[in-house]
């Protein structure tokens, strides 16, 4: 028996769309810049980040506080805080012996809204 579901996925035609495929070619961005944006989107890709994310969105926390605030340990914490931070989505500053978290830019909270405006649609 012939499996047909994979003839789904192959192009019968043999004419290349040359004008199509050069057009698209010359607005694709640069191999690195997609390497960096998959890398980037790895980041996104935990849960854990994520609300420390929607956290940050709202306010800039202290470690202690988004420890509480995720019912998480301080170390849990500052870990993916670390991780955020080599991503360059979140930024902080010191008050005296506290170190507080905000976001590095608006373009996060974007990108939220764009997010969760594709899922609930």
């Amino acid at each position: 028996m012939v499996d047909k579901r994979h003839d789904v996925d192959r192009c019968d035609c043999s004419v290349i769309h040359e004008e199509i495929v050069n057009q698209v070619k010359a607005k694709m961005p640069l191999e690195e810049n997609l390497y960096d944006l998959a890398e980037l989107f790895k980041v996104f890709g935990d849960s854990t980040r994520i609300k420390i994310l929607w956290a940050l969105v709202e306010a800039e926390l202290c470690v202690c506080d988004i420890a509480v605030l995720l019912n998480m340990t301080q170390s849990a914490i500052s870990h993916q805080l670390r991780v955020l931070k080599g991503a360059r989505l979140v930024k902080n500053r010191r008050d005296g012996k506290i170190v507080f978290y905000s976001l590095e830019d608006e373009h996060i909270k974007q990108i939220f809204d764009q997010g969760l405006i594709h899922i609930n649609e």
